[in-house]
């Protein structure tokens, strides 16, 4: 199966840093089975957020590739659970950011829609 995910944070206000934006598409190939799949793809990037360092903190902003990838479990119809992991490279050098990889790790309930 091929597929393309999407996704979308908004990272809430830490200290006078403001809101920050953190958004990941990837194109994934993976295998499906009748409860659930499972899929594994490059990604890119985009992120514009505040960051602290160890002296000073500031906005970080730009374009990171990387890689994601996807477990989907469905155990009541439609309903399930979704387990998703991301890694991004994030470029160049930054006095606030810490270091140069963001890892993102979400779980919870998914709902499944089939088109056909």
């Amino acid at each position: 199966m091929f597929t393309v995910h999407d996704l979308c944070t908004i990272l809430l206000a830490t200290r006078d840093g403001g809101l920050g934006v953190y958004n990941q598409t990837s194109l994934d190939v993976g295998v499906a089975w009748e409860d659930g799949h499972f899929s594994l793809g490059p990604s890119i990037g985009l992120y514009d957020m505040p960051s602290c360092g160890v002296a000073l903190c500031g906005r970080v902003a730009g374009v990171a590739i990387g890689g994601h990838a996807q477990v989907n479990s469905y155990f009541a119809g439609p309903l399930g659970w979704s387990t998703s992991a991301h890694v991004q490279w994030l470029g160049g050098d930054s006095p606030v950011l810490p270091g140069h990889a963001a890892f993102v790790v979400v779980a919870g309930p998914v709902l499944r829609w089939i088109i056909e």
